[in-house]
């Protein structure tokens, strides 16, 4: 009877020794509600990504980035990588062009996009521009 009363307290401390280990190691899982302003931000940011895709994909605008000799699966990458506040101003400069510019705006704003990420220090397309990097 002894030797099942050792038996069982040697298996509760086992037992017990485990689930503290257990307790100790695992990572306890935490959620946070997200914002519907959150959402809304991170849904215009992607259609803003999206608009200036739109725009390098059209075939006007790649000849001309062939012609400054940008590949332009490069320029896609670039916009890729803009961030938040990159995007808000190319979108922003995108209004500010005439309505009825066609060609002419969308060369200009790709050109704006490649001179911003030149100064960025993202792509060294000019060679007269400087880099805030340097």
């Amino acid at each position: 009877m002894q030797t099942r009363t050792r038996l069982n307290r040697w298996i509760a401390a086992l037992i017990s020794g485990i689930f503290l280990s257990l307790s100790i190691v695992v990572p306890t899982a935490q959620a946070n509600m997200i914002s519907t302003a959150a959402i809304v931000q991170q849904e215009q940011v992607e259609l803003q990504r999206d608009e200036l895709k739109q725009l390098l994909a059209s075939e006007d605008i790649q000849r001309q980035l062939i012609a400054w000799g940008v590949d332009p699966v490069d320029a896609q990458e670039r916009v890729d990588s803009l961030n938040a506040q990159e995007l808000e101003l190319m979108s922003q400069r995108m209004q500010e062009l005439p309505a009825g510019s066609g060609i002419l705006g969308a060369v200009v704003f790709v050109f704006l996009v490649l001179l911003v990420t030149d100064i960025l220090g993202f792509t060294n397309i000019f060679p007269f521009v400087r880099s805030v990097k340097d």
